[in-house]
C-alpha cells in the first residue's frame, strides 16, 4: 500500500477509531469550560470578599440608620454630620386631655458627640470569610452604643426640666369607676383618666434610646412605661357587672297607696341602701328598708292617736292620744318589713298596700269615716250614722260613774259580734242576745232586764261599763255594724265614738214593755234552728228557755212560738 493511499484514508475508513476521538474532544471541552467557570467563581468570590471587607452589605443598619454599601469612614462621616445639628422632638401627654405638649432636646444641650472605635471594622470583618453568603438578601441591624455618647448628668438634668415633670402639670391617673346615683339615670361607668404622672425611669430610658439611635421624634404617649397607668379601665367586666347590679336595685319603683295619698319608693331612696362590698359583691342594706317601713307606720298609723270629732250636738270634742282609743290604722310593720325586703331583693316593682293588723275607714283627717256609732255618755244617748246619714238613735244606760264604772271616752272599734253571749264579771252574769264589744269587756248590747233607758239612770243603776240598749234597737244595730274580725282584720270594724259633753244632760227616756222583751224570747226560739247534739245548739235552747222563764205571765202570752221551744228541748233530749 502506497503512502498516498494511506494518506487518503479518512475517519470513515476507520469508524471505531474516529468516534473515540470525537467523544474525547467533547469531554475536554466541558472540562475546560468547568475550569473557566471555577476560575470565574473564584474570581467573583475574591472580588466580593474584597468588597465586603470595606463595604457594609445591603440591608445593614447601624443604630437604626441604613448604611448599605457604605464604608466605615462613610458611616462615620454620616453619623458626624447628623450629630452636629441633632435635635430630638418630644411629644408629652397633657393631663387634661388637651393637645400634647411639644418640647425639644438638642444634642449640644446634652453634650452629644461621636466616639468611634473599631466597632465598624469588626462589623465589616464579621461579613468576610464567606459569611456574607448566608446574609445575602437578609437584613442586619447593628447597635453600636459606643459610637454615640452624651453627658449623663446634663442629659438627666435636661430631661427632668421637661414639662412632664412639673408638679403643676402632672395629673394623677384615675381608675374607671362607678358614678354617683343620678336621678332618672341611675349609675354609669365613669371612664378612667389616663393622667400624665411620669415614670422617670421609663422616660429616661426611652429618650436615651432615641438619642443613641439619632431618632428625631419621640411620642411619650406611645411609650410603654412612660406614664403611670390606671389600674382599672372601662372595659373591666367586673366593673360593668357591679353597675348593672346597682341599677337592678336603683331601678325598682314601689308605690305605696294610702287612699288618695301615695308614697313612692324608688332609686332616690333605695340608692342610699346599696352596698358594694370589698370583694365587689353588690347587695342591699335592708336596715334601710326596715327603717322606711317604720317611717310609713309612724306617718300613717292612727291607732292610739289624738283626734277630734264633731258631735251630733254641733260641738267638737277632742280625744288626747292617751285617751284616743284603739281605733285606727295599725300596720303589721314587722311582716311588712319582710314583704318589702323580699320585693327589693327580687327587683320587683309595682303598687303596694301595707299589711295591717287593723284598718280604719279612711286615711283622711277623720279616719273613722262617716259610718259609726256615737255614744254621748252625758246625754245617755246613742246615734248610728251610715254613710254620713243619721240612721237610728236611742236612749241608753252606760256605766255607773258613782261606782267607778264610767264608760271611758275614746274612739274604738267593734271587735266582733256574738249572738247569745253571757257577760260575766265579779258578782254578776248577764246573758245577752246581741253582744258588740269595743273596749275590752265593754260593749254595746241589749238589756231585756231593763224597762227604761236614758235620763240619769246610769248614775244610780248604771252598768259595769257597757252601753245597755233597748232590745229592738240592739237587734237592728247588730245587723248594721261590722266586727273587726269579720274579715280577719283586713276590713275595719265599725267605729264606736264615746264622749262626755257638758251641757247636754237630758231627762229623756226610752221604755221597752213586756211585748218588746217577749220579742227577745221569740227571736231566741227562732235562732235555735235545726236541733243537733252540739254545745252551740244546747246553748241556744238554754238561752231561749231562760228568756221565757224570766217573762211575766202576760209577757209569756206574747211568745207565739213557745211550742217550737218545747219541741226543740224534746228533740235535743232524744239525741
Amino acid at each position: 500500500m502506497s503512502k498516498q493511499e494511506i494518506e487518503d484514508w479518512t475517519e470513515e475508513d476507520f469508524p471505531e477509531k474516529g468516534g473515540k476521538r470525537k467523544r474525547l474532544s467533547g469531554i475536554w471541552i466541558w472540562i475546560v469550560l468547568l475550569l473557566i467557570l471555577v476560575d470565574l467563581g473564584a474570581m467573583a468570590f475574591f472580588l466580593q470578599e474584597g468588597y465586603v471587607r470595606r463595604h457594609f452589605l445591603s440591608g445593614t443598619t447601624v443604630n437604626g440608620q441604613d448604611v448599605s454599601g457604605m464604608t466605615a469612614d462613610e458611616v462615620r462621616k454620616q453619623i458626624s454630620r447628623e450629630t452636629q445639628d441633632y435635635t430630638l422632638l418630644i411629644s408629652e401627654r397633657s393631663g387634661d386631655g388637651s393637645d400634647p405638649v411639644k418640647e425639644a432636646i438638642s444634642g449640644s444641650e446634652i453634650g452629644l458627640e461621636v466616639s468611634f472605635d473599631d466597632s465598624l471594622e469588626r462589623a465589616l470583618h464579621a461579613q468576610t470569610s464567606g459569611r456574607w453568603i448566608k446574609r445575602m438578601g437578609g437584613q442586619t441591624a447593628l447597635t453600636m452604643n459606643t459610637m454615640l455618647r452624651y453627658d449623663e448628668t446634663a442629659f438627666q438634668l435636661k430631661v427632668k426640666q421637661l414639662k412632664c415633670f412639673e408638679s403643676s402639670f402632672i395629673r394623677s391617673p384615675e381608675d374607671a369607676s362607678i358614678s354617683s346615683y343620678q336621678s332618672g339615670i341611675g349609675y354609669q361607668v365613669v371612664p378612667e383618666v389616663e393622667g400624665n404622672t411620669p415614670v422617670e425611669e421609663g422616660i429616661l430610658s426611652a429618650l436615651s434610646t432615641a438619642v443613641l439611635k439619632l431618632r428625631t421624634t419621640v411620642n411619650l404617649d406611645k411609650v410603654n412605661g412612660a406614664y403611670v397607668e390606671p389600674k382599672v379601665r372601662v372595659a373591666d367586666s367586673g366593673l360593668q357587672e357591679r353597675v348593672d347590679k346597682m341599677n337592678f336595685f336603683a331601678n325598682i319603683r314601689i308605690v305605696y297607696h294610702f287612699d288618695d295619698k301615695t308614697e313612692v319608693l324608688d332609686g332616690e331612696k333605695i340608692h342610699q341602701w346599696i352596698v358594694v362590698k370589698d370583694d365587689g359583691e353588690v347587695t342591699l342594706n335592708t336596715a334601710g328598708s326596715d327603717e322606711y317601713v317604720v317611717y310609713l307606720r309612724k306617718k300613717y298609723a292612727t291607732i292610739y292617736s289624738s283626734r277630734t270629732f264633731m258631735t251630733s250636738y254641733g260641738v267638737e270634742v277632742e280625744f288626747p292620744a292617751e285617751q284616743g282609743g284603739d281605733y285606727g290604722w295599725w300596720m303589721n310593720w314587722s311582716q311588712e318589713q319582710q314583704e318589702l325586703k323580699a320585693m327589693l331583693l327580687a327587683g320587683i316593682s309595682g303598687d303596694r298596700e301595707p299589711l295591717y293588723f287593723q284598718r280604719a275607714a279612711s286615711h283622711g283627717e277623720h279616719d273613722y269615716g262617716n259610718t259609726y256609732v256615737e255614744v254621748n255618755v252625758t246625754a245617755q244617748h246613742v246615734f248610728f250614722y251610715k254613710n254620713g246619714i243619721l240612721w237610728m238613735e236611742s236612749d241608753c244606760v252606760t256605766g255607773n260613774a258613782n261606782r267607778g264604772n264610767d264608760t271611758p271616752d275614746g274612739v274604738y272599734v267593734i271587735k266582733y259580734k256574738e249572738r247569745n253571749a253571757t257577760l260575766e264579771g265579779e258578782n254578776y252574769s248577764s246573758p245577752v242576745s246581741f253582744w258588740m264589744p269595743f273596749n275590752g269587756n265593754i260593749g254595746l248590747h241589749d238589756a231585756t232586764w231593763r224597762s227604761e233607758f236614758g235620763n240619769d239612770l246610769y248614775l244610780s243603776s248604771g252598768s259595769h261599763g257597757c252601753v245597755n240598749l233597748p232590745y229592738a234597737f240592739a237587734k237592728e244595730l247588730y245587723s248594721l255594724v261590722q266586727g273587726k274580725d269579720e274579715d280577719k282584720g283586713l276590713v275595719a270594724g265599725t267605729p264606736v265614738i264615746v264622749y262626755h259633753l257638758d251641757g247636754t244632760e237630758s231627762d229623756s227616756s226610752t221604755y221597752q214593755d213586756e211585748f218588746d222583751i217577749a220579742q227577745a224570747t221569740i227571736d231566741a226560739i227562732d235562732y235555735i234552728g235545726t236541733v243537733q247534739k252540739t254545745k252551740e245548739c244546747e246553748k241556744r235552747i238554754k238561752r231561749a228557755r231562760d228568756l221565757y222563764d224570766d217573762l211575766s205571765r202576760s209577757g209569756k202570752s206574747y211568745v207565739v212560738n213557745y211550742d217550737d221551744l218545747l219541741e226543740a228541748e224534746d228533740a235535743y233530749d232524744r239525741l
